[in-house]
């Protein structure tokens, strides 16, 4: 009955978009910039190209039996956010102002009145169309990120619904507040360019939410190991987050500008540092540099300086980098003795990097922040800080129990043991890559493994 109902939802959305009548777009700004244009649609394709990074991002470090699961999380949001931001998503977000908390929902209803022309407010220089379609895109990743907080343990049914949920109830407040020219979040000052507060503080708290939600995973509870399945994953991830950041963060200046271009410095040069600072800190630690901490860091460094982007000079955005590294590093490091189970550590590397990218922010705006005598930015900060913690915590909370009731959350034990990818998909990385070893009597037994055998995962550990 469930899944005629979902797919009779489906057909709804689908015969309500015939039949809604195009509306006149509701403001008309002044001519179209053909550059700006001409970038944003580019930075929209990058930012889009950061969700199939994180799926490898994500699915090189789970076990081998949940990585097709894993990469599926991240790609089935593009389709159901896609849709979702259509219908209502957009109006939510980037409607008329209900008193600076929420979009009015028949503002943009199926994307009525969001057409070719410029908008005063929102898209002054390109078509509200194209700014329409480079926030969704932002609205995507967001609870993509949160899927590494419950990877291996999710049922997909459940994850879905929490992704509407999610979507609905804490990222539309959330980037109307910030984002929306009478949001309340930005008419006191809060400064967030491509989205430390709106993207990363909202996934990482609504990720420690869900590990707490939804318990901890059979593994961990015995301290086994945990080896990632493909390290070329991980950094084939890094290496797409990485590039599509630069559409992330200096498309948000949307226009091709001097504002762009201080943003793709500034991202650059944040990720390398956090780079290098977090493989420093291992030496430190007395480990090994790894390609794993190195990828990690490299994350890291970008969440931190996405709040900060176009507000600080490329020396800054150094300081941004290691010190993200630092707190992230040391935070993965104090989770891992603790009975908290967020498996790929999305809270410490993205709830904690956005929160040190948005403090920084306060510190180092230009002429605005502390750094320059200004104090009113960084406490409007500190206060928004507090609100978006506890707001995207505890309402998320809220929706994984809501979620819970309606399709329970975890998979079974026997899934769990059996791995998602076949017990919620039927497929499966494929054992059949690794090639069998010839069949030899006893006596003839080879002393090493044959030449033929592949080895499917990597012994380094997650960076714990």
């Amino acid at each position: 009955m469930k899944k005629w109902l979902a797919l009779a939802l489906l057909v709804g959305v689908g015969v309500a978009g015939m039949l809604v009548t195009p509306a006149a777009q509701v403001k008309q700004g002044g001519p179209i910039n053909p550059a700006d244009t001409a970038w944003i649609l580019t930075a929209t394709a990058l930012v889009l190209l950061m969700t199939p990074g994180l799926s490898f991002f994500y699915g090189g470090m789970v076990r081998l039996k949940n990585v097709v699961s894993t990469l599926l999380q991240s790609y089935i949001a593009m389709a159901v956010i896609s849709l979702l931001w259509v219908v209502v998503g957009f109006s939510l977000c980037f409607g008329d102002s209900i008193h600076g908390i929420i979009g009015d929902p028949r503002t943009f209803f199926m994307f009525s009145g969001v057409g070719g022309e410029t908008h005063p407010d929102l898209a002054p220089t390109i078509p509200l169309m194209l700014f329409a379609l480079f926030q969704l895109k932002f609205a995507i990743i967001t609870p993509a990120l949160i899927t590494g907080a419950f990877a291996e343990r999710v049922r997909f049914k459940a994850y879905v619904l929490f992704m509407v949920l999610f979507t609905l109830v804490i990222y539309a407040p959330l980037a109307h507040w910030t984002w929306h020219p009478k949001g309340f979040l930005r008419e006191w000052g809060v400064l967030d360019f491509a989205g430390g507060t709106v993207v990363h503080m909202s996934a990482g708290f609504a990720a420690l939410a869900g590990a707490l939600v939804l318990g901890r995973r059979q593994v961990h509870l015995e301290n086994a190991s945990h080896t990632p399945a493909n390290l070329p994953f991980v950094m084939l991830g890094t290496g797409m987050l990485w590039f599509g950041w630069f559409g992330f963060n200096a498309g948000s200046a949307l226009s091709a500008s001097s504002l762009a271009t201080l943003a793709f410095a500034t991202t650059n040069t944040a990720s390398a540092a956090a780079m290098l600072g977090w493989i420093a800190f291992d030496w430190l630690r007395g480990r090994k540099p790894s390609a794993m901490g190195a990828c990690v860091g490299a994350v890291v460094g970008l969440v931190a300086v996405t709040p900060a982007a176009g507000f600080i000079t490329v020396g800054q955005s150094i300081m941004v980098g290691l010190v993200a590294s630092f707190v992230s590093n040391a935070a993965v490091h104090l989770k891992s003795r603790t009975s908290i189970d967020d498996t790929l550590d999305v809270f410490p590397c993205h709830g904690l990097g956005g929160v040190v990218g948005m403090v920084l922010t306060g510190v180092l705006a230009k002429d605005v922040g502390l750094l320059y005598g200004e104090t009113k930015t960084f406490f409007m900060h500190m206060l928004a800080l507090a609100l978006v913690s506890a707001f995207s915590f505890i309402g998320s909370y809220l929706l994984y129990k809501l979620v819970d009731r309606i399709v329970p959350l975890r998979v079974t034990r026997e899934a769990e043991e059996q791995g998602l990818d076949l017990s919620q998909h039927g497929e499966t990385m494929g054992e059949s890559t690794i090639a069998p070893a010839p069949r030899t009597a006893p006596s003839e037994a080879p002393s090493a493994p044959p030449a033929t055998a592949t080895t499917q995962g990597s012994t380094e550990p997650l960076p714990a």
